[in-house]
């Protein structure tokens, strides 16, 4: 008994030596964890960027980082936001909305980033956002144009913002375009049915221009991927429109526009940034694109200082023009700069509402104001094409 007695209280005073031993070690640790985490609250903001870096549209995404990554680095050259440095943490996405959900919850929860920027897409970037209102961090998709975004079952997303205008603008900006600039009376839609971005161009472009007092005499409308168009275009042809308005992408676009001019179809067609890609004149020719004229969200022959100015940074930066995907993430970025800066905090809470009361906010692509969903009101630019190449119309803002 008295041995079994001496060897339970050697045991009892080992295992009381190696609990004394772990708790002292575990606090060394938290305290060593403690001071990292300060030291790195002081010296930096982490702000997330769940990009589509690879995959089908790997070029969205890495044009949209070129210019949230310039944004940063002329913020951090002039002295940091709050004195401290802003560091971007990426994530690559693949382009697909399982790994965009993925990318978010890790730099939310490992990371440990204050706020994100991205997806490039809708799809992935609405993939995203409930993750985003579950942890109370605010995102930014400087080019995902769905009203889906900011807006759930007719409630606004807190936590969402979007730093380009959404589709039902466009229309809205081509109505006021037709009624305003080229002075027209009567209008033909005619739109891609299987296409939820061509219907809601469609309903706004007709609410504005009727209400600025033009009528629209007729609507037609085809299938994705149709190939011959030459049926609905005489019906459209026998009505004489003054204008066609096309709200669709550049490669049903391209073929319409053909085989309306092969008809004698001179009228100017108008449509939205689904025309804004350089494939459209591969489809359609030079010549017959004459006398159309779409929206887009930048162009880089608007002579407006304040594009200028980003210009010559981006290609100093860079050695290559910027397109409207580098022009939006730059705007993303002084978006939540500014945010920040006004917030005077780098806690979520006070950006988010801060991003939520930015009015008249000077950008690469025109002045911004957050509207009571979380999405800018600002100006567009209208490209008209000149012999097979966009030429800058003019900036048009719309009514609201």
């Amino acid at each position: 008994m008295g041995m079994r007695k001496k060897r339970g209280t050697g045991e009892n005073m080992r295992k009381k030596l190696i609990a004394v031993v772990m708790s002292t070690l575990l606090m060394a640790g938290a305290l060593a964890g403690c001071g990292g985490t300060k030291q790195e609250a002081t010296n930096e903001i982490k702000i997330g960027g769940n990009f589509e870096l690879t995959g089908g549209v790997a070029n969205y995404g890495k044009q949209a980082v070129n210019g949230i990554q310039l944004a940063i680095k002329q913020a951090n050259a002039s002295g940091g936001v709050l004195g401290k440095q802003i560091k971007l943490v990426l994530a690559d996405n693949k382009s697909e909305s399982a790994e965009a959900t993925n990318a978010i919850t890790k730099l939310i929860t490992q990371d440990k980033v204050i706020a994100m920027f991205g997806p490039a897409t809708s799809s992935n970037t609405i993939a995203t956002v409930q993750v985003s209102q579950d942890h109370k961090i605010p995102l930014i998709t400087p080019t995902g144009t769905s009203e889906k975004i900011t807006v759930d079952n007719g409630k606004t997303r807190p936590y969402a913002f979007r730093s380009c205008f959404i589709d039902p603008l466009q229309g809205t900006i081509m109505a006021n375009f037709a009624s305003n600039t080229l002075k027209v009376k009567t209008a033909v839609i005619y739109i891609d049915s299987s296409s939820d971005y061509s219907k809601g161009l469609s309903q706004a472009f007709e609410t504005v221009f009727t209400q600025n007092g033009g009528s629209v005499i007729g609507k037609e409308a085809f299938l994705q991927k149709d190939q011959d168009f030459k049926a609905t275009l005489t019906k459209i042809k026998a009505m004489n429109p003054d204008v066609v308005f096309l709200p669709a992408y550049y490669e049903e676009v391209g073929k319409i526009v053909k085989q309306a001019r092969e008809m004698g179809m001179n009228m100017p067609f108008l449509g939205a940034d689904g025309w804004d890609d350089a494939k459209v004149v591969e489809i359609a020719g030079a010549a017959p694109l004459n006398n159309t004229f779409f929206c887009s969200h930048f162009s880089s022959q608007d002579k407006d200082p304040n594009v200028v100015k980003f210009i010559e940074a981006y290609k100093q930066e860079y050695n290559q023009e910027p397109g409207v995907f580098s022009a939006l993430g730059y705007d993303a970025g002084l978006f939540l700069i500014d945010a920040i800066k006004r917030a005077n905090s780098t806690d979520p809470e006070k950006i988010r509402e801060a991003l939520e009361q930015t009015k008249n906010l000077q950008l690469s692509t025109g002045l911004m104001t957050i509207d009571a969903n979380h999405n800018p009101i600002k100006s567009a630019v209208v490209l008209e094409m000149k012999d097979g190449k966009q030429t800058f119309k003019e900036k048009v803002t719309p009514n609201l």
